[in-house]
């Protein structure tokens, strides 16, 4: 009877597709796949090592199933990832309990490395950040109707606060054809949403074809029949070019929603970050945004306690944001990376300091996304349809304004006719309660 194996990955959408990759080539040797780990012969732990809570919740799942191997219910214990790229050595000495700690660069030797760990070997593999997969079959763990497409790895722009040109490398493009035929096949599978990441989608393409190829891959994956939105996240403000704009709002496809993480709006902040631009700057560019892509919905993300930012820096972020009116605005306390420039800095703020100036934006970004949320009250909008909710006693779904786990969930009432999941209905907003929205179908 073939062992089976289970995955848990941690962070982010990028994590997510490695870990998808992975378990295509683990059922291709001949491993059967769970779902939960707890229930397989092999748990793997694909973990984020990003930021302190990122590897708080790394360590926490690998000791949940450490005593679930120590009551013999699973037989050996894996880790990969971000963290066990970063970490190698202390997980090695802190976390005895795994049997093999893998970097990213074996994620290719998975099926080998579980071979090794279930004939009593202890693996330790750490090849070259450039061996990761970037593409390749894939057992999705998304819902059937949308799909992340990884086009590029790494990262080059070297902000002073980010660990990920550590972990993960310099930034390498997919190819273009590679990311068409990978999307053209997810199409046939039945995706209508495809969602693009990287650590920086603008990027894409400045190192296979000497130039920003986002808008050409862009045109070319429109081209696709099946898919019905096409999503852009983790976009660089400085590589957001007129082309990209004219592409997004030429193509119907191509949702209006842009995630543009901006960190912060002070110039002086910014320069310690390691990062262009400056307040004047940044809202002259998304005025431009907002002028040449009628319609755009906003996502960005911002720092709070840098490194020496004062109160009127914090002030001035704060008045930003209020200007601007981001329709989508998430903000992390700042965590103090070792081996970044920013980990190093003079000026570190207590825990308790940056948690109150995060706590104090989201506060007003909260009234801001209710105010929003209100203006669009009357309108019809079309919504991807998500799931039943089983205590609120109505369905949910995603508009084109909502990117998957970020963002908020339309609720709606269906009437007569019960909506099938993975299909596009029309509801007509009716309200607004603490920045979700109601509805009722219309179409």
């Amino acid at each position: 009877m073939p062992y089976s194996v289970g995955m848990v990955s941690l962070g982010c959408e990028k994590n997510r597709v490695d870990a998808e990759i992975m378990m295509a080539s683990l059922e291709k040797a001949g491993y059967v796949l769970k779902d939960d780990a707890a229930m397989a012969d092999v748990a793997i732990v694909n973990t984020c090592g990003f930021i302190e809570s990122a590897k708080q919740e790394s360590i926490e799942e690998i000791l949940e199933l450490a005593k679930l191997k120590k009551e013999g219910r699973i037989r050996a214990l894996i880790v990969t990832g971000c963290m066990a790229e970063r970490y190698r050595d202390e997980i090695r000495r802190e976390l005895p309990e795994a049997d093999a700690v893998c970097g990213i660069g074996a994620n290719g030797e998975i099926a080998d490395i579980v071979r090794q760990t279930l004939e009593g070997e202890h693996p330790e593999i750490f090849l070259e950040k450039e061996r990761l997969p970037l593409e390749g079959d894939r057992v999705r763990s998304t819902p059937s109707y949308f799909a992340y497409i990884k086009i590029a790895e790494g990262c080059d722009n070297r902000c002073s606060y980010c660990a990920i040109p550590l972990i993960r490398g310099g930034y390498r493009s997919r190819t273009m054809e590679s990311i068409v035929a990978e999307a053209e096949r997810l199409a046939a599978e039945g995706a209508k949403e495809l969602i693009l990441i990287a650590q920086d989608t603008t990027r894409y393409g400045k190192d296979l074809y000497g130039r920003y190829a986002l808008p050409e891959l862009l045109t070319k994956l429109c081209a696709i029949d099946g898919p019905r939105w096409i999503r852009l996240l983790y976009c660089y403000p400085d590589a957001v070019t007129d082309e990209l704009l004219d592409v997004m709002a030429r193509e119907k496809k191509i949702v209006k929603y842009m995630d543009l993480p901006l960190q912060h709006c002070s110039k002086r902040v910014l320069r310690a970050m390691r990062r262009a631009g400056d307040r004047e700057q940044l809202i002259a560019l998304i005025h431009k945004m907002r002028e040449r892509v009628p319609g755009l919905v906003l996502r960005t993300t911002m720092i709070a306690g840098f490194p020496g930012e004062t109160q009127e820096d914090f002030d001035e972020l704060c008045e930003f944001a209020k200007e601007i009116r981001f329709e989508r605005l998430g903000c992390f306390a700042y965590s103090q990376e070792e081996g970044t420039p920013a980990g190093e800095m003079d000026g570190q703020l207590p825990k308790e300091e940056k948690e109150r100036r995060r706590d104090i934006l989201m506060e007003q970004q909260m009234t801001v996304m209710q105010r929003w949320g209100e203006s669009r009250v009357g309108q019809t909008v079309e919504v991807l349809v998500e799931g039943f909710d089983r205590y609120a006693e109505c369905w949910f779904g995603r508009s084109a304004a909502d990117a998957p786990d970020v963002d908020g969930k339309i609720f709606f009432m269906a009437g007569g006719k019960k909506p099938r999941l993975g299909e596009f209905r029309k509801v007509k907003i009716t309200d607004c309660i603490d920045c979700d929205l109601m509805g009722e179908i219309v179409g």
